[in-house]
């Protein structure tokens, strides 16, 4: 068998394992049985069950992250050079809500892995994320540019309420859905996506509204005097 063949086969037997059972319940074993190969082809191919899930989970992250950019330059460049930071919110989220959630996703291999990745804190997927950031930077200099006034910490707060609404959404459909019972509607992705967007760019456009109140500046340091004062 061609050993790009092989590759190919051991990569869709343990996205298809790992989506439907998890990373902790499913073994290399199992993966080369559905596969239909020798475990001597994992380890030459792979060299271990960490690195064959990392390899999964970057090819998926990959594509991601490139819907996401591609999202990003067109805000950017229908703005001018500067989006709109409700519309880099909504390239920041979309695709990733759009890869895991609704209808079309149901059946999906690839989207019940990224759903297992997003539930099941392992350690090369952590490593993983916690690596890779370059692409968020591009997301945080962009709302930089929007949001002049946005204080950088505020601004990558901002930032990360965002991501972390959309994975909370992502791992807990079935809890909202419950607790809403039913008025949550998770297959409306688009719809969900505004929320998440609306919520994080009124956070954001509020703290730099706050950094633009006239007389902030000169409050902040009349304060201060009267604290040095009552120290003296």
């Amino acid at each position: 068998m061609p050993s790009d063949r092989t590759r190919a086969l051991i990569l869709d037997a343990a996205e298809r394992l790992y989506a439907e059972r998890g990373f902790g319940d499913v073994t290399l074993r199992d993966i080369v049985a559905a596969a239909g190969v020798n475990l001597a082809a994992v380890n030459y191919h792979f060299g271990s069950k960490d690195e064959l899930i990392a390899e999964l989970f970057v090819t998926r992250g990959i594509a991601t992250n490139r819907a996401r950019l591609a999202e990003l330059k067109a805000a950017e460049v229908a703005g001018g050079g500067r989006a709109d930071v409700k519309a880099i919110l909504r390239a920041l989220v979309g695709p990733t809500l759009r890869g895991c959630l609704g209808p079309d996703n149901e059946q999906s291999s690839a989207a019940h892995f990224m759903i297992r990745a997003s539930i099941e804190s392992v350690p090369p997927i952590r490593r993983i994320k916690n690596r890779e950031i370059d692409h968020l930077r591009k997301f945080a200099a962009a709302i930089r540019r929007s949001l002049p006034d946005c204080d950088e910490a505020d601004l990558y707060w901002g930032l990360h309420f965002a991501l972390a609404m959309a994975h909370q959404t992502i791992r807990d459909t079935e809890r909202l859905t419950k607790l809403s019972e039913g008025s949550c509607d998770i297959n409306d992705v688009e719809a969900l996506i505004g929320r998440i967007v609306e919520a994080a760019a009124m956070t954001l456009t509020a703290r730099a509204s706050a950094n633009r109140t006239p007389g902030r500046t000169e409050a902040a340091a009349i304060a201060m005097r009267r604290a040095e004062k009552l120290k003296s």
